[in-house]
């Protein structure tokens, strides 16, 4: 038998399974509305215009309770539940910038935020295997004192006990050389205290503390609230000591003169502005995720700035011109995809 005879043999007899009985007309007719009805569901749920990527769980490391990073990773992860289906992401509290590389380098974080200046201040196992997916917010530097505090600089903090940061923080690693610059021994001329935003607060307000440093996103949730509805703090100035930082050596050329506007903490900061020092934040990876994951979680860092700046306003400053320049890592090859795709 040829194959044009062989056809129709096929489709008689499929004409006449159909003709057989009614119920199985209507049985393959309810199999293919279904089937219809699926498809159409999966469309409409998953992404169909990015590129494949391995369903497992991922690991973000975040920061210290009550830090930016923590509240950006928790909302980053609202989003990718849309972005990346079928991926359980899974946050994890750190102390913040110098342990957040550290795990990402050993494979206990898959993804990360770190501050640009513990980026290039890392020479441990790993470093050549750092990758960057975006460049986001920048950090501001923020020496908080009670209300009636003479403090008016770094340079009179001698003899006070000063909340510098959790040990691995980025904080820790920038209040060292802000009091550096100030010409204190931070192991001699102050009280320092390591604890973080989660502790240092509460501290200050009850006497343990007679300053701390923070270094975040503007406005910090945490700040906002120790001068609302009564300022109980203030915030002092640290612009003065920008131009020593940038003679302490090539890693100091990631901190830039910034100010914080009058309208960050307005009652802390009595309607003026604050000299101080501000380091981008960088999303971090290393040169083994996967380049279609780490492609579709570029797309959604970008597109949930909106979203994600109504409740860190420190996200609305995430921006496709600037994402690009994440010195000093280079942009994993998952990135580059992205921004090549998007740019006009």
């Amino acid at each position: 038998m040829n194959l044009s005879g062989l056809r129709g043999r096929i489709r008689g007899r499929f004409r006449a399974f159909l003709r057989g009985t009614g119920g199985r007309r209507r049985a393959l007719q309810a199999v293919l509305a279904a089937a219809s009805a699926l498809a159409l569901l999966l469309w409409w749920l998953l992404p169909s215009d990015g590129p494949s990527y391995p369903h497992r769980p991922i690991f973000l490391a975040t920061g210290v309770a009550n830090g930016v990073y923590e509240t950006y990773g928790k909302l980053l992860k609202t989003d990718l539940r849309t972005a990346l289906p079928g991926v359980r992401v899974n946050l994890v509290q750190t102390e913040g910038s110098v342990d957040n590389i550290k795990r990402v380098v050993s494979g206990k974080a898959d993804f990360t935020i770190a501050a640009a200046d513990a980026v290039a201040s890392y020479d441990g196992p790993g470093k050549k295997d750092l990758r960057a997916c975006a460049r986001l917010y920048d950090d501001y530097m923020q020496l908080v004192v009670p209300r009636d505090s003479t403090v008016t600089s770094a340079r009179d903090l001698r003899g006070k006990r000063v909340g510098i940061g959790q040990a691995n923080s980025g904080v820790s690693l920038i209040a060292r050389r802000l009091l550096t610059a100030a010409g204190l021994n931070v192991a001699k001329d102050v009280k320092a205290v390591p604890v973080g935003i989660d502790q240092a607060p509460a501290m200050l307000l009850s006497g343990k503390l007679d300053a701390f440093f923070w270094s975040g996103g503007l406005p910090t949730a945490t700040i906002s609230a120790m001068a609302n509805p009564v300022a109980r703090i203030k915030l002092v100035q640290l612009g003065d000591l920008v131009a020593k930082l940038h003679t302490m050596g090539s890693q100091m050329q990631y901190y830039r003169q910034a100010v914080m506007p009058a309208d960050a903490y307005p009652k802390a900061q009595d309607g003026q502005a604050v000299a101080t020092i501000a380091v981008a934040n960088l999303l971090v990876t290393t040169d083994r995720a996967d380049t279609g994951l780490v492609q579709r979680l570029t797309r959604a860092v970008i597109d949930s700035r909106d979203a994600i700046g109504k409740e860190v306003h420190a996200a609305q400053l995430v921006d496709l011109r600037t994402a690009v320049f994440t010195d000093p890592l280079p942009l994993h090859v998952g990135a580059e995809r992205y921004y090549r795709s998007v740019k006009p």
